[in-house]
């Protein structure tokens, strides 16, 4: 069961973790390029903060986005701003979702998320700490997949494993690092490919931030997985 009051404290210290960290940086640093293509520290900064206002949006029943080109061009208008006003944008939005999650509200209702995508609202805090979590990594700051704590690295990967599951594009594939297992791709009887690897590096491989060059394979090459 979805511990969701947990998961709104995870967010926090993860957000309160990212502000310290991105606090040491300077106004040149904030227009360098993050792990992203195209994006710099800025485009991700101001993608944090839209979307804990877009989440704020999901769970009051509102489209999370007018659409998708208005969320992009936010994210383009946002990106140039100093350190102070990221900073600020980013403090006072996540201040706005857990006051928005602070109301008493039916946390088994379904919401839905962008391109019709419905999940219970009891999810909704850790799909705000997962952005919060790997977007602080994509930052290029010194934060590592390693560094994320256990809990969020192994939710994180079972929700990734299960996403997907049964896509006609990915073999049969088990996941293992050698002391919990899953399984993804399409269904059939019994896996075709076996990944191993140390957790981060799993992670990291199906959260494409990682091309998977540190797991070992065995049964047919490396997966390619779809865009998340």
């Amino acid at each position: 069961m979805i511990d969701h009051a947990h998961d709104l404290e995870s967010v926090r210290d993860a957000t309160e973790r990212l502000l310290t960290a991105v606090g040491k940086l300077d106004n040149a640093s904030v227009t360098e390029s993050s792990r992203l293509p195209g994006w710099s520290r800025g485009h991700v900064l101001a993608h944090l903060a839209r979307n804990a206002d877009a989440l704020v949006n999901v769970l009051e029943g509102r489209p999370m986005y007018v659409s998708g080109e208005a969320r992009d061009a936010d994210i383009e208008r946002d990106a140039p701003r100093p350190l102070d006003v990221q900073l600020a944008d980013v403090r006072e939005s996540a201040a706005r979702f857990q006051d928005t999650a602070a109301v008493p509200a039916g946390w088994s209702r379904t919401v839905e998320l962008r391109n019709g995508i419905t999940d219970s609202a009891s999810r909704v805090p850790f799909r705000r700490w997962a952005e919060v979590a790997l977007h602080h990594v994509d930052l290029g700051i010194g934060y590592e997949l390693e560094d994320l704590p256990a809990e969020f690295t192994e939710r994180e990967t079972d929700f990734l494993a299960a996403r997907f599951t049964g896509h006609p594009e990915v073999p049969p594939t088990r996941l293992t690092d050698g002391t919990r297992a899953w399984r993804t791709g399409r269904e059939a009887p019994a896996a075709e490919v076996t990944v191993t690897g140390p957790p981060a590096d799993l992670l990291g491989w199906l959260a494409g931030r990682r091309a998977g060059s540190a797991l070992t394979v065995e049964g047919g090459a490396l997966p390619v997985l779809p865009p998340l």
